[in-house]
């Protein structure tokens, strides 16, 4: 039974039940995990709290040397947290090494310079006889809900910043991915005061009492629209600040003067990769009249060429769906699509053990069809052709979210036009889902607020106070 991490130490959770943790290359149970209780839930904020206490004195050097510990440790360990990674998420573990861990530790470092960085406005005389001065603090005792795409990485988003401000946390992963999470607990534990990291288990009632606490000064949640809004509305009681990173539907507006064949193949490895379970993946396709034909064909061959299956195999780029709800889910996009769409190729799930669903096309959608309006969250990428510029920025910011988006073209001025335009809290240019660790990663709209990365993200974990001393006395 897994269990919590309170304080540094592993605590069974005390609630009524428990939940089978599956492998989703597999569908084997792998683990079990427990549900906290509202005294569980207490406990853990009670340890936050007492960590926060001793940890918010902690110099500005002390958090960083803390975090590079932690990086190193983890760049140390790859091997050992891409393969707990992989058993549980069924990601392809060459992938999770070579894509997912490297990043990780990059932003876990970059946060550690961060917190020797805090930028304000200087000490000076704003008023005569008076000095002000600008403090950025702590917020508190901050509590983190990570989704099942990216849990360790995910967790990385949410402890980097945090901690670097000298916040503690309390972090709820999904129940479908705990596992990687308790690993790096442990690391953490290593180089922080106790009760600076906890890890709560449980399903979205433990999450629910953990946003409620009055003992939580922050919630940063990774997930569906769905969780932020209920997750906001529980903050809302005590005005708690609130950073959500919700969903996407990123346009992908490839206009006629786009190299065809170095657009399918990226599209289809950003849309496919983590079997299109990313908030940003390159799923929802905009492109023009003059090369529509020639792009579907070629990206469906591209799709085709998608291998999938083990996630040990070095030469697996695709792995499952997250579990067999999840394909269900996405099956019934497909199973419900209108009579004008057709499917050039998969559309099924993949035979096999596991949660595999076949890298799917499908062209002739409407801007109103649920395909373009509703986030998939799986290896779908659909086509649209539109006629001119004007119609292709309708039709890209025509959608509720607001999260990412990619503009293909030769042309510069359309480029920049398009990038101002597009209602997206990020626009790639002949290029997509690439992300570093200097630039801010967020939304608008349905997407959420508040930035994950960079410099802004970190001040999104912090409270700005005015200090003003009269220097007459």
């Amino acid at each position: 039974m897994l269990q919590n991490f309170i304080a540094g130490t592993s605590v069974a959770p005390s609630g009524d039940g428990a939940q089978d943790v599956h492998n989703a290359a597999t569908g084997e149970v792998i683990a079990q995990l427990g549900v906290s209780s509202r005294d569980d839930v207490d406990g853990a904020v009670e340890a936050a709290r007492e960590g926060f206490v001793e940890w918010r004195a902690a110099t500005p050097s002390e958090r960083s040397l803390a975090l590079l510990r932690i990086a190193d440790e983890i760049e140390e360990r790859a091997d050992e947290l891409a393969r707990i990674e992989t058993e549980n998420t069924g990601k392809p573990l060459a992938l999770v090494l070579s894509e997912e861990v490297p990043p990780a530790v990059d932003q876990l470092r970059f946060f550690a310079g961060a917190a020797r960085n805090l930028q304000g406005l200087a000490s000076a005389e704003y008023m005569a006889g008076h000095t002000s001065q600008i403090r950025r603090e702590p917020i508190g005792v901050t509590a983190g809900i990570t989704p099942w795409n990216y849990p360790f990485m995910m967790a990385v988003w949410k402890f980097g910043p945090a901690l670097a401000a000298g916040n503690s946390m309390i972090l709820k992963p999904s129940e479908n991915t705990p596992t990687s999470t308790l690993w790096m607990a442990e690391i953490i534990a290593k180089h922080t005061p106790e009760g600076v990291f906890n890890v709560l288990l449980g399903r979205g009632e433990t999450g629910e009492a953990l946003v409620r606490h009055e003992g939580v000064d922050m919630v940063s949640i990774t997930g569906s629209v769905r969780a932020g809004k209920a997750v906001a509305a529980a903050a809302a009681d005590s005005l708690k600040r609130v950073h959500l990173e919700l969903g996407g539907k990123a346009p992908v507006v490839v206009f006629d003067d786009a190299d065809v064949a170095a657009a399918a193949e990226m599209i289809a490895g950003t849309g496919y990769f983590n079997a299109g379970q990313d908030c940003t993946a390159a799923t929802r396709v905009i492109v023009g009249p003059g090369i529509h034909d020639a792009f579907v064909e070629a990206l469906t061959e591209q799709a085709r060429g998608t291998s999938y299956g083990d996630p040990f195999d070095e030469d697996t780029y695709m792995g499952p769906v997250i579990s067999q709800v999840q394909r269900e889910r996405v099956a019934g996009f497909i199973e419900r699509a209108p009579a004008h769409a057709t499917v050039t190729t998969g559309g099924n799930p993949a035979s096999g053990g596991g949660y595999f669903y076949e890298p799917t096309v499908v062209t002739g959608l409407r801007q109103d069809d649920e395909m373009i309006q509703e986030e998939i969250f799986g290896p779908v990428i659909t086509v649209q052709q539109f006629a001119d510029e004007a119609q292709a920025l309708a039709w890209a910011n025509g959608v509720k979210y607001g999260l990412a988006s990619s503009v293909w073209t030769s042309d510069h001025g359309r480029a920049m036009r398009m990038a101002r335009d597009l209602d997206f809290g990020c626009v790639w240019i002949n290029t997509h889902i690439p992300l570093v660790a200097e630039m801010p990663h967020g939304g608008f709209k349905q997407s959420g607020y508040g930035k994950d990365l960079s410099a802004y993200g970190f001040e999104d974990y912090t409270r700005i106070k005015h200090v003003m001393s009269n220097i007459e006395e």
